[in-house]
């Protein structure tokens, strides 16, 4: 059948306005967001977020705790969904930065398998030393570890995590060494430091400043180029050790595929929820800074994340089977 001209045109106009009418319609049932961590920093970052998110785009978004093999599981599960704007997932340094270069066998390509949306938060880790440890600050770390090398361990929240590379990296830095001890979560590392079981960590700033607030362990430093808004009298350790960061970060991602206008209204909503008094209040009180760039920033920044950490991992010959 020949076409008219003007009915020609009336259906080149109508197939242009359909990805225009995706994204007016979208969504129209609730929205899963999966974190692939279990209860932590990663998912008051989800549910702070993703609240504020549901609000505006009309529809429930409900946190799965996808958690498992170092936040491989949730992630491969993100991957594979339909890419409908209906499965989006939270993806963290471990996931998406570091997790390509420690796991032979990884379920999934950070790269190719997602469409980053927006990095939500960025967050400095902390040195952390007993309230009784005899140095006092960076320098005086460095030289009591030269001086008795492979003496003292350092905790962090399990083998591969951005906090373990933390302390690889600051090892190659300073050229010192300590023993590496992995426990199963943040809570275990400040048990310990607690009890003197562990005389140092390196662990997210959150999970540490309350307690150090209260005296009962000491921050020697955070791991962002710039001191904590929250804290601010802390140095950083780059002040120490020229060019050591180490930053524990979270974004919004949804599968590789995904409408470009899905993803457009995804990243729009997610940057206003950021602009909330009520988020960022809470995340002033946690020690994070919201961040909320654009989707060809995310993935440039995820390339580069993954290349510095893939580095690190490689020299301290860290792999997990």
């Amino acid at each position: 059948m020949k076409l008219t001209k003007t009915a020609a045109v009336a259906c080149a106009l109508s197939l242009t306005a359909l990805p225009a009418l995706a994204q007016n319609t979208y969504p129209t049932q609730p929205i899963r967001l999966i974190v692939p961590f279990s209860a932590g920093t990663s998912d008051t970052v989800a549910r702070l977020v993703g609240q504020e998110m549901s609000k505006a785009l009309g529809q429930p978004i409900v946190v799965e705790n996808r958690a498992g093999a170092g936040g491989n599981i949730g992630s491969e599960a993100c991957a594979r969904a339909p890419a409908d704007g209906y499965t989006l997932c939270l993806g963290t340094i471990s996931s998406h930065a570091i997790n390509p270069a420690i796991y032979p066998k990884i379920p999934y390509n950070n790269l190719r398998d997602f469409a980053p949306v927006s990095q939500l938060a960025s967050q400095p880790n902390a040195l952390v030393v007993t309230q009784d440890f005899p140095a006092k600050d960076v320098k005086g770390l460095v030289e009591t570890l030269k001086a008795k090398p492979g003496t003292y361990n350092y905790g962090s929240s399990g083998v591969g995590t951005s906090i373990h590379l933390a302390g690889s990296l600051f090892a190659q830095l300073t050229g010192t060494e300590m023993e590496h001890v992995p426990y199963r979560g943040s809570g275990q590392v400040m048990t310990a430091l607690l009890t003197g079981e562990l005389p140092v960590a390196f662990d997210n700033f959150s999970s540490a400043w309350p307690f150090a607030r209260e005296g009962k362990m000491r921050i020697l430093g955070v791991t962002s180029l710039t001191r904590s808004a929250t804290a601010p009298d802390i140095p950083t350790v780059a002040e120490t050790v020229p060019g050591f960061e180490s930053l524990s970060w979270h974004g919004l991602f949804v599968p590789a595929g995904t409408p470009p206008a899905i993803v457009e209204r995804l990243h729009k909503e997610a940057v206003a929820a950021l602009a909330q008094p009520s988020v960022q209040s809470r995340f002033k009180d946690l020690g994070i800074t919201p961040v909320g760039n654009t989707p060809e920033q995310f993935s440039a920044f995820i390339a580069s994340e993954t290349k510095r950490w893939g580095e690190v991992a490689q020299k301290a010959k860290i792999e997990i089977d």
